[in-house]
């Protein structure tokens, strides 16, 4: 692993080689100095040091800092209009909670500090000056795409459970295989995920479904750590080796839904709602399955159940309403069939709009991507589609707000009343279905005879 990889911001550097002047040891630790290895260019960078905090203070006295941190020994530096952490060397004590050290001891040492971090590849230190700091192999353990825990796994679970999900999100976004003593380890303890906050869980779990190389991982993590899921998402039990019996299915439910996720973090990278929605769209199969005489699997009416088991566990996990719904709207109608012709693909757009009925699209792609080999044609069908839907819906009136006639403009015929409602639904209807065009004198002309009909009768 070629150590001139680690490239650090010249704000970075500024803050090591000030600490270093004034007698402190100062590296880059953590990620940073992981993706840097990697060829992957960090979003932030954490800084360590043998300084006391108080020593810290001292050293930046003439910058603006952030004390939030001191009672776990970090001092946040403004340098350059950016936070950088400065974090002292430290000793965890006991863990009670399986989340948080209940004190911590300072030290002089970078390999105590080290030792008490999750993964080996999470265990490197960078100083200009000084060099890599990698006593525990961190280094070779990504060249050879290894997750390792640093110590005894169940002991580094046991004081942060969270590193569990950890260990997940970086075996999919980094394309890593987890190492057979933290794997086993990892399953162990699942049972303590128990004690973490519902929106760390949920972080990780987005995290694992949009991360860089997670489109080639999912299955394959969700897979190994299938009890792990359950453990936080009960609700994906129900679908283990549940086979659908269909023509149009080669997976049981739990790795369709697996396939589709990762096969929709594939063709929309980062797209968290997508991908969330891929992983919950059939969720709700197994409370619908029936048989017909010739033994073929049927789901009638998975798709509204499935959306609802979305809900509920995007509430539990405390996802925002905005996310939320849109998970679950495309979950509820994953399954519409496709436009025929103009006229349903306009009534589409009315019904969802654009993004919408974009991602509904995406979802079906997803979807036939990790069904049975006949099924891939239909993909094209769906992207043609959304090709198409910025053009038709400028094009297309699909709201009476489009209409040229307003209730202003139907006034003289009808007052405002549940019949003026009624009539503005009539003409978008005709305009809508390519009966009537957008044109003012028409539609009111087609709304005084839609007035008169109902008059006689």
């Amino acid at each position: 692993m070629e150590v001139d990889r680690v490239e650090i911001p010249s704000n970075i550097t500024r803050i090591l080689d000030m600490l270093e002047s004034a007698g402190f040891e100062a590296y880059i630790v953590g990620g940073c100095v992981r993706d840097s290895l990697m060829g992957i260019q960090p979003h932030d960078y954490d800084i360590t040091t043998s300084a006391l905090p108080e020593e810290t203070e001292r050293v930046f006295s003439g910058m603006k800092l952030i004390e939030t941190g001191l009672k776990h020994g970090t001092v946040t530096v403004l340098s350059e209009g950016e936070p950088v952490e400065i974090t002292t060397y430290r000793v965890d004590g006991e863990y009670h909670d399986s989340r948080r050290p209940d004190s911590v001891t300072f030290t002089r040492s970078l390999r105590e500090d080290i030792a008490r971090r999750d993964f080996t590849m999470n265990g490197i230190a960078y100083s200009p000056k000084r060099g890599l700091f990698d006593e525990f192999g961190g280094a070779e353990d990504i060249r050879r795409g290894v997750i390792r825990c640093i110590g005894e796994p169940e002991r580094r679970f046991h004081e942060d459970a969270l590193r569990i999900l950890r260990g997940m999100r970086f075996s999919a976004s980094l394309g890593f295989r987890v190492e057979e003593g933290t794997a086993a380890a990892m399953l162990d303890s699942r049972g303590l995920l128990r004690n973490i906050s519902a929106e760390r869980v949920f972080a990780e779990l987005s995290g694992l479904l949009t991360g860089r190389k997670s489109g080639g991982n999912i299955r394959r993590v969700l897979t190994q750590f299938r009890d792990i899921l359950a453990e936080v998402v009960p609700e994906f039990r129900a679908g283990f080796d549940f086979e659908q019996h269909s023509r149009f299915h080669c997976l049981d439910i739990y790795q369709h839904l697996l396939a589709s996720a990762e096969a929709a973090a594939r063709i929309a990278p980062g797209e968290l709602p997508l991908a969330l929605a891929m992983l919950f769209h059939d969720i709700g199969k197994p409370e619908c399955f029936t048989r017909d005489e010739s033994g073929e699997g049927h789901f009638y009416g998975h798709a509204q159940v499935s959306a609802g088991i979305a809900d509920s566990v995007l509430r539990r996990l405390r996802a925002s309403t905005a996310l939320r719904e849109q998970v679950c709207g495309i979950v509820r109608y994953h399954d519409i069939p496709l436009p025929e012709n103009d006229r349903q693909f306009r009534r589409m757009l009315s019904k969802h709009g654009e993004e919408l009925s974009r991602d509904i699209a995406m979802a079906h792609i997803a979807d036939d991507m990790a069904k049975k080999p006949e099924c891939l044609p239909r993909c094209e069908d769906w992207r043609r589609l959304i090709a198409r839907i910025p053009e038709m819906a400028q094009e297309s009136c699909l709201s009476v707000k489009s209409l040229a006639v307003d209730g202003r403009a139907l006034s003289g015929i009808v007052p405002p009343s549940p019949l003026m409602g009624k009539v503005l639904k009539f003409l978008l209807d005709g305009v809508m279905d390519g009966k009537f065009p957008n044109e003012r004198e028409f539609l009111l002309q087609e709304a005084a005879k839609y007035i008169a009909n109902r008059q006689k009768t």
